[in-house]
């Protein structure tokens, strides 16, 4: 019987050019692949206000209680300056058993792996498999996130969808294949801060208010103390300032007003609305402080606003799902991998609403790069993991 070469597939979807939010071809290649093994493919297009519009991939073959789905994107980021790529971003070269190209660590290389597994699965079985099998497919991942996976998991669970586990093939490897799944996500929560004072001249400085003077002490207040320690399953929580702006580019004025942003990567110490109100009292103890105002001053004139796109930290503890990739990672590689919680955010966060949620991938070490890259040899034991958990997800 012939098998399904993820290398092969790889390449194919590596010479499309589907920078977000272009489809570039890459989920016409998949339906490609897919539609004749007896997949069902529907390809939905979602939009919003001042949002691109996406398009979306959905693949199914089977019947029964057990939904595994493997979710992912074909969408990448810009290459950036071509010029300075070894080999062209959209040639899927192969040169010393490395596979060149944009996306083949972030996450077309994972895409082909889980495509090629499922392609010898369902080749073997046969359709009646004793369950369901699912593509979810994005390209959107690396863009606003607003069409994409949201979006499509609400559409297919509208149609009756009703997912069992899925695995995310995001990369999870520091830098062997092998050693870490990710079976949770710290949340992701950010805001401003812009403290108002009044402009003018810097040599009539009694006829102005600086809002800079504030700043330090909310940076303070944001910061000190930490938010907490850590927790059994979670790396402590962290809030960054990652940027400071007043929008004045003279160097003799006093500015009317100071910006600040911030982003929180928190743990299970926090829900979203528990983390913001803690944000919300160290911002106003920090307005009331005296050292800001000065006897007799009137309290700092400030306004603190979280985004909307805030998610929440999960955690996924479903042994069929969890001990199984990892069983089946020991039995392909011969090292049990590490379960992770580090790293930012993935399309998982929206999954973990709809079904526990995994994420096994590559080695990222190269993802977002010049000379992005994958070996081939970890595609082809990429392939075997997935298709080792196949079998054991799906019992004959």
């Amino acid at each position: 019987m012939s098998t399904a070469d993820p290398v092969a597939i790889a390449r194919a979807l590596l010479t499309c050019p589907s920078v977000t939010p272009a489809e570039g071809g890459a989920l016409t290649t998949l339906e490609a692949l897919l539609k004749p093994a007896g997949f069902t493919v529907d390809r939905p297009v979602f939009s919003a206000p001042d949002t691109p519009d996406v398009e979306n991939l959905f693949a199914a073959i089977g019947g029964g209680e057990r939904h595994l789905c493997f979710a992912g994107h074909t969408d990448v980021v810009p290459p950036g300056d071509v010029a300075a790529w070894s080999h062209g971003p959209f040639e899927g070269a192969i040169v010393d058993g490395l596979l060149y190209g944009r996306g083949a660590v972030d996450m077309k290389g994972g895409v082909a792996a889980f495509a090629a597994a499922a392609l010898d699965f369902v080749a073997e079985r046969g359709p009646d498999f004793g369950g369901r099998l699912s593509f979810l497919i994005t390209g959107d991942e690396e863009g606003p996130g607003v069409n994409g996976t949201v979006k499509l998991l609400e559409w297919a669970a509208a149609r009756g969808e009703k997912l069992t586990a899925c695995v995310v093939g995001e990369p999870t490897n520091p830098s062997v294949l092998g050693e870490a799944i990710k079976i949770g996500r710290r949340g992701s929560l950010s805001g401003t801060i812009v403290i108002r004072g009044v402009q003018g001249h810097v040599a009539y400085p009694h006829l102005a208010d600086n809002p800079i003077r504030a700043l330090p002490a909310f940076v303070t207040a944001l910061c000190v103390p930490p938010l907490d320690r850590g927790s059994p399953d979670f790396q402590p929580s962290n809030l960054e300032v990652t940027t400071v702006d007043t929008g004045n580019p003279a160097t003799n004025v006093i500015p009317a007003a100071v910006r600040l942003a911030f982003n929180v990567r928190f743990n299970d110490h926090w829900t979203i609305e528990s983390l913001k109100a803690e944000l919300r009292d160290r911002t106003a103890r920090a307005a009331q402080d005296e050292a800001l105002r000065g006897s007799g001053a009137p309290l700092v004139d400030y306004e603190l606003a979280f985004e909307t796109t805030a998610s929440d930290c999960f955690l996924t503890t479903a042994p069929d799902l969890v001990e199984g990739v990892a069983d089946a990672v020991e039995a392909v590689v011969g090292r049990r991998p590490e379960l992770s919680t580090g790293g930012g955010t993935s399309d998982a966060r929206f999954v973990k609403n709809y079904c526990p949620v995994v994420e096994f991938g590559l080695v990222g070490d190269t993802m977002h790069k010049v000379d992005e890259r994958v070996p081939v040899a970890d595609l082809l034991t990429l392939k075997r993991i997935y298709r080792t958990f196949l079998d054991r997800y799906f019992p004959v």
